[in-house]
């Protein structure tokens, strides 16, 4: 299962799971919006790999 993290790593505004502000790489590194599209530009700092749009996930009563 993909892990949800709950904020950015860079700046670490609020990224709750249903957000479409959150940005992941192939190690579920997770990042905003802002930090992936301004100085990150789409490149995870930490693997080098391309951030793409995270899946969002609904909360169900189990969540």
């Amino acid at each position: 299962m993909l892990l949800m993290k709950p904020q950015c790593e860079r700046c670490d505004k609020p990224l709750p799971k249903h957000s479409e502000q959150a940005f992941i790489c192939s190690y579920e590194c997770t990042f905003c919006a802002e930090c992936t599209t301004g100085p990150l530009q789409h490149r995870c700092p930490n693997c080098g790999g391309n951030l793409q749009p995270r899946p969002s996930r609904v909360e169900t009563a189990e969540s």
